[in-house]
């Protein structure tokens, strides 16, 4: 008899150990380079390089694009030294959100929390569409055959979800293969491009800072901080990190140096190529052809070719990047009482948050299917709706995630004055402070010239709609915050603790066993 009971208990033990379990992700998947090379898929160097570049040199004629490169990575340095700082203290798959609730409240939290969920959401779906755009385009280069983009981008996000299920470091061994390979043949171009100039020489003309002064800039820094998304994630995986207090702000200024680097250079190499006098027309002339034009002329078409198909990986490799951080912010929000519980789970072999990597894959599946419906363009034409869907998501996810980053450097200057550690941060402070005005400044540029961003006319209703996503997105989040605190006011406590709050209810089940005298592991609640 009381063997029996005993293997009960000792059964019901073992089932809350897996519940226990099942609300944590898998720690000590990740070291320093695994770390770094997920975060730095979600920028695609390829992508930003062929479409980001030759977009902010012909539309918006700015031709010190380098010189931009450079100013905006020591923006994300000083933004990097508070943020990096706040994550040896807070380790939380919620990241942004999480740091805003340690900083500015629980219910602030619950706001940002929303937006992230959004604007990564946002920025994915637009690459899916710039993905099966690029497909289509290669299908009737090479075969000779018409495919519609929604065809690709769809089974884009069948692929992508489907990795999303496997082993975080098995996704990065996918993603770190693209990425190397897709940044050595840029910088087999910038060499070739350095051996073999344009008529204007090694100009260093694009350093100039007169060449930052026109209409566009405020357009164009939101065009070239949205290339160094994806640095800011690296907290993200915290919890799946070893050692996080020391790997995940590694990362953050590696991911941040390399990228500055990496850009500053390969922009320069364009304009070296052509001649800085000719940048702005040869990029509204050839657009996102510049760059294949320009290597098929120096690297033969056969370097062309395979650059045309990294293109694409490139572009799946952010897809899966981008894929893997909604579903971990959508883990951490259902584990806190944000979403529904089911979200705050993973699964048992690979410790994936499946609830959220499903989420993620519906609302693909559902926004590429309503594109795709009122789409009866012919390929290539400016007005077809998968061109839409790349200019509206990404600009709204780049809008989202640059006021993410604003109102985290505001945090993490809270944080450490409300824990009477103001005095011994106060070079940290002041980093975070520069950093937060940069960005609030950067943030106003890009909604006042969203009408451009978006290629919509003057006086457009995109260009309040659009960004009415992000405000309404935070504004959901932060009603959702005021309702669990008026609901639920321990809950609401948690929001951002992350696992510290699961480590607090297992010592409170510990100690409710003991006052009880039910055995440990036994739920009592």
């Amino acid at each position: 008899m009381t063997s029996g009971r005993s293997s009960t208990l000792t059964g019901e033990a073992e089932i809350s150990t897996y519940k226990g379990q099942d609300r944590a992700l898998r720690a000590d998947r990740l070291g320093t380079a695994g770390l770094l090379l997920s975060v730095l898929a979600a920028s695609a160097p390829l992508m930003v390089v062929a479409g980001v570049m030759p977009t902010t040199y012909g539309v918006m004629g700015i031709v010190g694009q380098p010189l931009l490169f450079v100013i905006l990575g020591a923006v994300l340095a000083l933004f990097s030294i508070g943020y990096a700082e706040m994550s040896r203290h807070v380790h939380n798959a919620g990241a942004f959100y999480a740091y805003i609730a340690r900083g500015l409240g629980p219910t602030a939290g619950a706001g940002a929390s929303y937006v992230a969920l959004v604007a990564y959401s946002a920025m994915q779906v637009g690459v899916y569409g710039i993905l099966g755009f690029e497909v289509s385009n290669i299908c009737a280069l090479y075969l000779d055959a018409e495919v519609a983009w929604w065809i690709p981008a769809l089974l884009a996000a069948v692929a992508t979800g489907a990795l999303g299920w496997l082993k975080i470091d098995l996704n990065a061994k996918v993603l770190g293969t693209l990425l190397v390979i897709e940044c050595v043949l840029v910088v087999i171009f910038d060499v070739a491009v350095l051996a073999d100039p344009g008529p204007e020489g090694l100009s260093l003309r694009a350093f100039n800072p007169e060449t930052l002064s026109g209409a566009g800039l405020g357009t164009a820094l939101c065009f070239c901080i949205a290339a160094f998304v994806g640095f800011e994630q690296s907290p993200v995986y915290a919890e799946e990190t070893s050692k996080p207090h020391i790997v995940v702000s590694r990362v953050m200024f590696l991911a941040v140096g390399f990228a500055a680097m990496f850009l500053a250079f390969s922009s320069w190499a364009l304009t070296v190529a052509t001649g800085p006098g000719s940048i702005v027309a040869s990029s509204a002339k050839e657009g996102p052809g510049l760059l294949f034009g320009l290597t098929e002329a120096r690297l033969g078409s056969a370097f062309t070719d395979v650059l045309h198909v990294l293109f694409v990986t490139g572009m799946f490799a952010a897809l899966l990047s981008f894929h893997n951080v909604v579903a971990r912010y959508a883990f951490a929000m259902g584990r806190e009482g944000l979403l529904p519980a089911a979200f705050g789970r993973t699964r048992s072999g690979s410790g994936a948050p499946v609830t959220g990597s499903l989420l993620q894959s519906g609302v693909s599946v559902v926004v590429i299917a309503a594109f795709a419906l009122t789409d009866d363009k012919p390929v290539g034409d400016p007005t077809t709706p998968v061109l839409r869907l790349m200019a509206w998501m990404g600009n709204v996810g780049a809008l989202g995630v640059i006021l993410l980053m604003a109102a985290a450097s505001v945090a993490v200057i809270a944080f450490f004055v409300r824990r009477g550690a103001a005095s011994a941060q106060i070079w940290r402070l002041v980093a975070a402070g520069l950093a937060g005005l940069a960005l609030f400044v950067i943030a106003i540029y890009t909604i006042k010239d969203f009408d451009v961003l978006v290629g919509a006319g003057p006086g457009s209703s995109l260009s309040w709609i659009l960004p009415g996503i992000v405000l309404l997105s935070a504004a959901i989040g932060l009603v959702c915050g005021a309702v669990l605190r008026r609901k639920d006011p321990a809950a609401h406590a948690r929001i951002g603790l992350g696992n510290e709050a699961f480590r607090l209810d297992q010592a409170a089940d510990a100690d409710a066993a003991t006052d009880t005298g039910t055995p440990e592991g036994v739920t009592t609640r």
